[in-house]
This record gives C-alpha cells, structure tokens and sequence, in this order.
C-alpha cells in the first residue's frame, strides 16, 4: 500500500474526538476539495510503499488502541480492508475516514466508519455515492464540512431526506476560519438540529502542522 505517513496525534474529527490515536494516513486521493488540509497526500506517487506487516510494526511503536485510516482516500487501495482486519487480531480498535465517494461493501462490520458527504464549498457536492447508505449502521458517523450556509441548508437536507435513523452520529465540522464556531452553533441551536458540532481538533491545537 503507498502511505503518506503514519503519526500519533489526539483524534480530532470524530465522536473519538480527544483521545490518544495513531494514524495510518494513504497517500492518493480521488478528489480534490477546495478547503483540503492534508493536500500533500493527494499524490499517490508521493507515497512509500508498505506492507501490512510494515505498518502494523509502525503502529505498534505507539501506545494507543485506536488507530485510524486516513488519507488522502484509503479506500482507493483494496489492502485497506486487510489492513483493518490485521489491526483487529492485534486487538485494535480501527476507524476509517472516508470522503463517501467510494464504496464501503466488504469492509468488516467492526470498523468504525467516519464518511463524509461533501458539501457544495468543497467542489465535489454530489459526489457521495448513495449506496454507501446500505453499509451506515449506527457505530458510523456521517460527517459535514460546513463553509457557508448553502453547505448548512444542503447538509440539513441530506439528513432529512437520506439518514433517518440509520445513525445519530451526524457531525457538523465548519472550515477554519471561514465560518466561526459560534456562528454554526447560533444556526444548529436555532434549526433544533440533532447533530453535533464538531470543531477539527487538532487543527486549533496545532494549526494544521504535518503529522499532528
């Protein structure tokens, strides 16, 4: 598999939000987002070819048991699915973020999926492949990246029309600095939305530093 890099940092974009967790970041990706934050890990020829045996061995110089894939867009490589399935015979537990444009048919049912529906600001508004809702279950999550309030109002009609209760995990993440936190909140709070808001962690604790 080509890796851009594998780090620990504190998870930041998720109901794990906060915890110790190591990273698995893929190097490749199959689209192109206006407000990227990790675009270094776009170029799969940037990547270091490794195999599962190498990258377990990398995760394993970490203490955590949570250990997320990343990318770029991991599931763009199939050993990503291999790769998840060795993490939990060495007892871990594994998150996989998404971008929702790639299938997540055959993924184990343990993994933890953060899948995001992108909205409008991004450039790929629509590119969430509607059958990935089949494979939502409620340990999932389904992730917004809210620049604006068209992002908001297509994001709230997604929801209405798509989620019901396949989850309750729904995370609104507005784009730093564009849109404020308090400004997301004041509209959330006043929609009565069930979602929940979710600054990028890492990103006020580190500002965007590589390998955080």
């Amino acid at each position: 598999m080509l890796i851009s890099e594998i780090f620990l940092s504190i998870q930041g974009e998720s109901t794990y939000m906060g915890l110790p967790c190591a990273f698995v970041r893929f190097a490749g990706c199959n689209l192109s987002c206006n407000w990227c934050d990790t675009a270094y890990a776009r170029d799969s020829a940037k990547g270091i070819e490794l195999t599962i045996d190498e990258i377990v061995k990398e995760v394993k110089k970490f203490p955590p048991r949570l250990v997320e894939l990343t990318g770029g867009e991991p599931l763009l490589q199939p050993g990503a699915g291999k790769l998840a399935n060795r993490l939990f015979e060495e007892g871990y537990t594994v998150l996989i973020e998404t971008n929702g444009s790639i299938s997540l048919e055959g993924l184990d049912s343990r993994v933890i999926k953060i899948v995001d529906v992108k909205c409008p600001s991004s450039g790929h508004g629509g590119s969430f492949l509607m059958e990935n809702l089949n494979y939502i279950t409620e340990q999932d999550e389904i992730k917004f990246v809210i620049k604006d309030r068209a992002d908001y109002e297509y994001a709230e009609r997604f929801i209405e029309e798509n989620i019901h209760d396949r989850t309750t995990k729904v995370l609104f993440t507005p784009v730093k600095p564009d849109l404020e936190l308090s400004v997301l909140a004041d509209w959330i709070l006043k929609d009565g939305l069930k979602v929940r808001l979710q600054p990028r962690l890492h990103a006020y604790i580190w500002d965007d530093e590589r390998g955080r």
